[in-house]
């Protein structure tokens, strides 16, 4: 188990460049099993969520190619299918959760497709029923082995069909639509997720030859189509890697500017920052950050107290309501965070508290914070990070702390984050990684 040695209370400045975006790759690189061509992916981020599932296609039988630290080519025209429902399989897949992303594709192509239940972060209830039932909607059988924790979906043939997701889950919606890009006939999905990463995952199949219509909308059309060929594609900037950087230049009084960050793909993000007091500036396709000495919280229009909550794109973006919450603790003025989507991703306030942030945590779902305005600094401490979000959280309330602080269980850290330390040491953190 590695851990951050943190110095904090030091500026920082200069440039940074996000990395490609997590939750965009898990996708796209499970679509690759979709054609027996190669198929270039560009902008992969080096992270170790990313870096497992390579490494299960690898074991599947994919062809891979590494071209260069961010750029891999992958081929998928001799699977070994067996290693499915092999005991490295179940070890393999439980531990990534977007390993559920493969069961689509491989349904389309080869007529079945398994998973272990799969992991991931510790924020609370995550559930499959979205995807398994749009594939029993698409003609699919569905089997789920209670005992070894094992699904299975197979079909001799899948069907278009019309469907209404329950929750317009944006993995779920991408596995769906990769079983539906060869199934025969028309597929519609309505409350389908249209988060930009989603679109990309379009985008990416309709230049391999499928027919998808509505990309950007909650309503996807799919005709389905015999085969589909290589293509290229490069991955977006990750969307929540930026808002980690705006909090984190906000929470240090620092000055940064963020590189590259694909602008029209932000939806709300720079105005959520802007609504608690941090100023921003777009500098072409760049996000300027100057340096404040404090920022203060809007209320709404009645003077009612502001609060941030989470939806289903294009709202805000759950994975960014952790970094809001720790960005708040020095806002002037107070807020109220409502994470709706998973009841246990709000538990890490109490490191915050300890820290000497005033939050009250109302219920699993809902935090008020109380800000600071910066008049008392927090203070460094151990802490251990729980999950992806939280763990960034907690590293840019150490940044801003006095003294030194400690956060162990940095893997989770590591596991959306590309080379934190040493992106943070280049603009000015002291920030070390002790294993």
């Amino acid at each position: 188990m590695a851990t951050f040695i943190i110095e904090g209370g030091q500026k920082l400045s200069g440039d940074i460049t996000p990395q490609g975006a997590k939750n965009e790759a898990l996708q796209v690189i499970c679509a690759v099993l979709l054609t027996s061509e190669k198929v270039t992916i560009s902008n992969i981020p080096d992270i170790r969520d990313v870096n497992k599932l390579i490494f299960i296609l690898g074991e599947l039988g994919v062809k891979i190619e590494k071209v260069k630290r961010d750029t891999y080519i992958f081929q998928a025209d001799d699977l070994d299918l067996s290693y499915l429902e092999s005991e490295k399989f179940k070890q393999d897949g439980s531990s990534l959760r977007g390993s559920i992303m493969i069961v689509g594709p491989l349904l389309a192509r080869f007529g079945k497709g398994y998973i272990p239940r799969p992991g991931g972060d510790k924020i609370g209830r995550r559930r499959l029923d979205t995807h398994f039932e749009g594939f029993i909607k698409l003609g699919a059988t569905f089997r789920y082995n209670k005992d070894e924790k094992f699904y299975g979906v197979e079909a001799s043939s899948l069907t278009g069909t019309n469907m209404l997701l329950d929750e317009a889950s944006v993995t779920g919606t991408a596995n769906i639509v990769m079983a539906a890009v060869k199934a025969k006939g028309i597929t519609t999905i309505y409350n389908a997720a249209c988060e930009p990463y989603l679109q990309q995952l379009c985008k990416m199949l309709n230049s391999m030859g499928a027919k998808i219509r509505g990309v950007g909308s909650n309503l996807l059309i799919i005709e389905g189509v015999k085969e589909l060929v290589g293509c290229s594609h490069r991955i977006l900037p990750d969307m929540i890697e930026i808002g980690s950087w705006i909090g984190m230049a906000a929470m240090t009084k620092s000055s940064i500017t963020i590189k590259n960050v694909s602008w029209n793909d932000l939806g709300l993000i720079p105005r959520v920052f802007q609504k608690i007091g941090i100023n921003l500036e777009r500098r072409g396709d760049d996000i300027f950050i100057p340096e404040q000495e404090s920022y203060e919280i809007q209320n709404f229009i009645d003077g009612s107290i502001l609060t941030i909550s989470d939806a289903p794109w294009p709202g805000f973006t759950p994975d960014l309501l952790s970094i809001i919450l720790v960005v708040a603790t020095q806002a002037k003025g107070s807020v109220l965070i409502h994470q709706k989507m998973f009841e246990s991703r709000l538990f890490f306030v109490d490191k915050l508290i300890d820290m000497g942030a005033k939050v009250i945590l109302c219920d699993p779902h809902r935090a008020t914070v109380i800000g600071m305005n910066h008049e008392s600094s927090l203070k460094g401490t151990v802490m251990t990070s729980p999950d992806i979000r939280a763990g960034i959280s907690l590293l840019i309330a150490a940044l801003s702390a006095k003294g030194t602080s400690t956060i162990h269980n940095i893997e989770q850290i590591d596991r959306g984050y590309q080379d934190i330390e040493i992106r943070l040491q280049a603009i000015g953190a002291k920030i070390t990684r002790v294993e």
